[in-house]
């Protein structure tokens, strides 16, 4: 059976049933990241950390939402410490700090609601 190619645009992503975790590489050393979809109303990136990678605190104007695709991640909000592994959903509100730690290789999709 051929391999399937990794779709290169967000328009290559229409209409197809694919794996989502397959769909941004770790890299060694490295946060990557891929939007899928960017629209008025929000976005949808798919995140590939490196072990020992992260996001320092910040916040968001928007409400967003985590879902860790593969591996385990420690993410803090406003204070208090998750654990989420894979198949883990977290939703964080918006203005509320947050940050974000690799205990080991791990890829999510964060989906960013955007209010009028």
């Amino acid at each position: 059976m051929p391999a399937r190619k990794s779709p290169k645009s967000p328009s290559d992503l229409i209409s197809k049933a694919l794996p989502m975790a397959g769909l941004v590489d770790v890299a060694p050393g490295a946060v990557v990241s891929r939007t899928v979809i960017s629209k008025q109303a929000g976005t949808v990136t798919l995140f590939a950390f490196d072990k020992g990678q992260g996001l320092s605190t910040h916040s968001a104007p928007y409400d967003a939402m985590v879902w860790i695709l593969d591996g385990a991640a420690q993410i803090t909000i406003d204070g208090k410490k998750l654990r989420a592994k894979t198949g883990d959903m977290i939703l964080m509100p918006a203005n509320v700090p947050h940050a974000l730690h690799a205990a080991r290789p791990f890829k999510m999709a964060l989906v960013m609601i955007k209010e009028k």
